[in-house]
């Protein structure tokens, strides 16, 4: 796929005009005492951060596969909370359902994944008479040291990390990794984020979401007011999938460092370890432009002086 293509194809793309209608609810929200645009709000309670955090459904997604949505609302959570450096504490879910036996999907997945995570479910609301489907989840968890997507700096590296052991939920572009593998293993590769904020080896990171990785790259320079040149050639796929599907897709467990130069090669050995793929795909710098190389051939995919993404700058950095 030429470069021109593939930039046009992502700026058009669910993903990315999904996120680009977060900048329209951030315009109207009064400023406050939390940083508006991150994963999870972050709270200050003395000696740390509770974080806190929701994810709706797509209605679609919800009614063609209940199961794999309930299980979802648990996983999406609980990534939130640890591309934060957190640790998540409990979850609560909210489920619409047109009949009990619908909404026993929904159940049976939303407890899969809170035993495979290890995260309890201690609350929510139900209702089994609706017209549809529809889920949501809000999950609970606290922080000593944040991983935070305003805390990017220029001349950092960024390194993304995904587990390849998975596959597509088809038709979708749902990468995964997370149902059928150990509860343990899933929770030790989580861990890693917040061993990585207390080690002092980063403070920047976020979540690879609906918007893709380069989708998740522009919301954490956003927030950061940076921009960056990205790597095409660099940049991991699993064995067998197409860079352009994998640019699109929302993995089970995948995320986005900003690390200085001299922490990246610590950063990566731990990664590796985990049997987990962590490559540098890049640099951030004070451009506000975030440019895409492939060899030879150079594109702009946006530029925050004259277009936001999710409008996190325009609302600043709140202490």
């Amino acid at each position: 796929m030429l470069l021109d293509d593939l930039i046009r194809g992502l700026r058009e793309s669910k993903g990315f005009l999904h996120k680009r209608d977060i900048a329209a609810v951030l315009a109207r929200l009064p400023a406050g005492k939390t940083r508006v645009g991150d994963d999870c709000a972050a709270i200050p309670d003395g000696t740390g951060h509770l974080l806190f955090a929701i994810e709706g459904f797509l209605d679609e997604f919800v009614s063609l596969d209940p199961w794999f949505a309930g299980y979802c609302g648990i996983m999406v959570n609980v990534s939130d909370i640890y591309a934060m450096g957190g640790r998540p504490l409990a979850v609560v879910d909210a489920l619409w359902s047109a009949d009990h036996e619908r909404a026993a999907l929904l159940l049976e997945g939303l407890l899969a994944a809170s035993a495979a995570y290890g995260v309890p479910i201690v609350g929510g609301h139900t209702n089994t008479r609706s017209r549809g489907e529809q889920l949501a989840v809000a999950v609970l968890g606290r922080a000593s040291c944040l991983l935070d997507s305003f805390a990017a700096q220029p001349g950092e590296q960024l390194l993304a990390v995904a587990d390849h052991r998975g596959r597509y939920r088809e038709p979708n572009h749902y990468w995964d990794a997370s149902t059928g593998a150990p509860g343990a293993r899933l929770q030790r590769d989580l861990e890693l984020l917040p061993e990585l904020a207390e080690a002092g080896l980063c403070r920047a990171a976020k979540d690879v979401s609906m918007g893709g990785l380069l989708g998740t790259a522009l919301m954490l320079l956003e927030c950061s007011s940076l921009g960056a040149e990205l790597d095409l050639t660099a940049i991991a796929a699993p064995p067998g999938v197409a860079l352009a599907r994998w640019l699109s897709t929302f993995p089970s467990y995948g995320f986005l460092l900003s690390v200085p130069d001299a922490h990246v090669a610590a950063v990566q050995q731990r990664f590796d370890a985990r049997a987990l793929v962590c490559t540098s795909i890049g640099r951030t710098n004070d451009s506000r432009r975030v440019v895409l190389r492939e060899r030879e051939a150079a594109g702009e995919l946006w530029n925050f002086a004259t277009a936001s993404f999710i409008g996190a700058h325009q609302r600043g950095a709140f202490t």
